[in-house]
């Protein structure tokens, strides 16, 4: 499977570090803004294709797949015109501005009989079926509190401050803290409220929300922009609970029994970085016809975004895109 990776930020660097590890999938093109900063990137991890405009690589006959990891601001405007240019996409988390945006893209997509996926690489690690498994098997008895933390001190970054990319802490690292609940617990929530402090620019860098399910699950979580987290997510149960070391990239598991005594540590298999099970779901969607990945279904992207619009109204944060 041929990638055209959008962007040449943090993010699109860690996919070119993923692909160059893979056999099954390669980065076959880069596209930027400008072409001095595409062929910078190409050369730096040997990628055959630079182009000077976004438009460019989505018009590339050869490429299978475009990995969009522009800000989410942007997000919109390049996944329509991929999409319309008959592309399968894979959209960096969060997938859009708001739902508006997310549900307008979900329609053409399917409209177009395109594949499109939100790449939320939580979604796709070996360590959900781990979980999912240890859940099921009644190792922690009934579950009844989630409470899970992901915070970076990143300073006044502008994608964190500014109103126009989106800023904040929610859509940046508060959704790895919904998805982390509803990977394991997809009961319909009941209720969902939080707080925030806020920037001068009016963004969330510190929030907090608490989410009740109808099946009695209580959940607490936290993000945080400006400040490090412990990051670490714990479901407890009436017989024990489940550590999860890193809610962003889980690493290991730790068991412990009733009394909080320790059974066993739980290591998640070798990695390249954590990316690759996303490329790897979006080459066997495509191959198996699908329009949207088994691990992330489009209703769940479209469902956190949801969430995460109604907790913005409630703390008063808002985007250019929310008009």
């Amino acid at each position: 499977m041929r990638v055209g990776i959008i962007g040449t930020g943090r993010i699109a660097e860690k996919a070119a570090i993923t692909l160059r590890g893979l056999t099954e999938v390669e980065a076959y093109a880069v596209g930027s803004r400008h072409q001095d900063t595409a062929d910078a990137f190409a050369k730096k991890w040997d990628i055959p294709k630079a182009y000077g405009s976004y438009a460019a690589l989505i018009a590339d006959p050869d490429i299978d797949l475009i990995y969009i990891g522009t800000p989410h601001s942007h997000h919109f405007d390049v996944t329509r015109e991929a999409i319309l240019s008959g592309k399968p996409c894979l959209v960096e988390k969060a997938f859009m501005a708001n739902s508006r945006q997310t549900q307008e893209i979900l329609d053409l997509a399917h409209q177009q009989k395109v594949f499109v996926a939100e790449a939320i690489w939580t979604r796709y690690q070996p360590v959900v079926s781990i979980i999912l498994d240890l859940i099921s098997s009644g190792r922690i008895g009934e579950p009844r509190m989630v409470t899970a933390t992901l915070g970076y001190s990143m300073g006044n970054k502008e994608r964190i401050m500014r109103p126009d990319l989106c800023g904040g802490a929610l859509l940046d690292l508060g959704v790895y803290a919904l998805n982390f609940v509803r990977m394991f617990f997809p009961a319909d929530i009941l209720c969902i409220d939080g707080h925030c402090v806020k920037s001068d620019t009016g963004m969330d860098l510190t929030n907090t929300m608490t989410l009740i399910l109808k099946d009695g699950v209580l959940c607490n979580l936290q993000s945080s922009a400006s400040c490090v987290g412990d990051n670490i997510g714990v479901i407890a149960g009436t017989e024990g609970n489940l550590i999860i070391d890193n809610i962003n990239n889980p690493q290991q598991i730790t068991v412990n029994g009733p009394n909080r005594t320790f059974i066993e540590t739980i290591r998640v298999p070798q990695q390249i970085t954590g990316y690759e099970y996303q490329f790897l779901a979006c080459r066997q969607a495509l191959i198996d016809g699908r329009l949207e990945p088994v691990e992330m279904p489009h209703k769940e992207t479209l469902y956190i975004m949801q969430l995460m619009d109604s907790l913005r109204q409630k703390w008063g944060v808002r985007y250019p895109m929310d008009i």
